[in-house]
């Protein structure tokens, strides 16, 4: 089935092949419920399947808790992961989802299951596991410490941009200077995906870096060299905080996306204050990248991305395939 048949998108096989696999946490949340819908019209938008994550952490805590107790979270998380699965077919009965219930701690369960082309989606509150990111540490961790971009789900309301909430066909790139390009291919793609126009934003002060002025409509130019039937605008604004500019243009946008790793959004795998903001205010779903993320022009099939392998339950063995309403038990990998 197409990813138009599925009434999601206008992505179509070549773009979607610079876009890699969809990796979703689930803790139960009804921000996680959102994040995983959301996640699922991503997958359908780059004609990926949908992994489903809920990081039990079993492993620790069978250090301190008694069997019985290990073996009630394995059974709540299996049943969690099953209606969430469930939601999501019912809402895209196209696509195929995959299930994992992780021994790890969520940060590590994600990062693992993500590989080196995934894409990790989380939502922006939740009930412990995948925990609130305004005061806890797993979406934060993910977002600073992932090698593959990590989309933090966020909106106005509970309908946040896509599956159900208005699409407003912009996607809102926050540059800073030349150094941006790589990942900036990566903020096309999506807006290739949505049949969306990319828009460059840069606030905060033009003279911070060198070229800083002329940055916005150069990397523009190579973009609309690059993604020729792409619509791609620039706008700088200075004086207020590049923070407060860039939430300010993400009311009117699907998706904001932002590099991380170098300059303004912070050093080495930490995220800056820009970053910090963006992911608890934004008024749209927000994108973050890492600079060293590998060039969007290859093909994510190629590289080694777990698309189907999965941290063995203790009981069950490998997760279970879901598609087309069907449930099969999956053989190791």
């Amino acid at each position: 089935m197409s990813t138009e048949e599925r009434g999601v998108g206008s992505g179509n096989t070549a773009r979607s092949r610079r876009l890699g696999h969809v990796v979703a946490g689930v803790d139960g949340s009804p921000s996680a419920r959102t994040a995983a819908l959301w996640a699922a019209a991503e997958a359908a938008r780059r004609g990926r399947d949908l992994h489903l994550v809920h990081a039990a952490d079993t492993d620790r805590r069978a250090l301190f808790t008694d069997a019985e107790t290990v073996q009630e979270v394995r059974e709540a998380g299996r049943d969690l992961l099953i209606r969430t699965a469930d939601a999501v077919r019912e809402r895209f009965p196209g696509l195929v989802v995959t299930r994992e219930l992780g021994r790890q701690e969520p940060v590590a369960a994600l990062l693992a299951a993500a590989g080196r082309k995934g894409t990790i989606v989380v939502g922006h509150r939740g009930l412990g596991g995948f925990a609130t990111l305004m005061l806890g540490s797993v979406g934060l961790g993910v977002a600073g410490r992932a090698e593959v971009p990590v989309i933090v789900v966020r909106g106005d309301d509970e309908r946040p941009t896509g599956p159900d909430g208005p699409a407003h066909g912009t996607v809102v790139a926050a540059v800073h200077d030349a150094s941006d390009l790589g990942w900036l291919r990566l903020a096309a793609a999506e807006a290739e995906a949505r049949g969306a126009a990319l828009r460059l934003v840069r606030g905060g002060s033009p003279f911070a870096h060198p070229g800083g002025a002329q940055a916005p409509d150069d990397l523009a130019a190579r973009i609309r060299a690059a993604h020729p039937g792409l619509a791609v605008t620039a706008h700088a604004e200075s004086g207020a905080g590049a923070a407060g500019i860039l939430i300010e243009a993400s009311r009117g946008a699907d998706l904001l996306v932002a590099g991380r790793g170098r300059r303004t959004l912070g050093l080495g795998r930490a995220l800056g204050r820009v970053a910090h903001a963006l992911i608890h205010h934004a008024h749209c779903p927000v994108e973050i990248v890492p600079h060293a993320f590998p060039d969007t022009g290859t093909d994510p099939d190629r590289a080694t991305a777990p698309d189907t392998d999965m941290d063995p339950d203790p009981d069950t063995g490998p997760g279970v395939a879901d598609a087309s309403g069907t449930d099969g038990s999956r053989g190791p990998g």
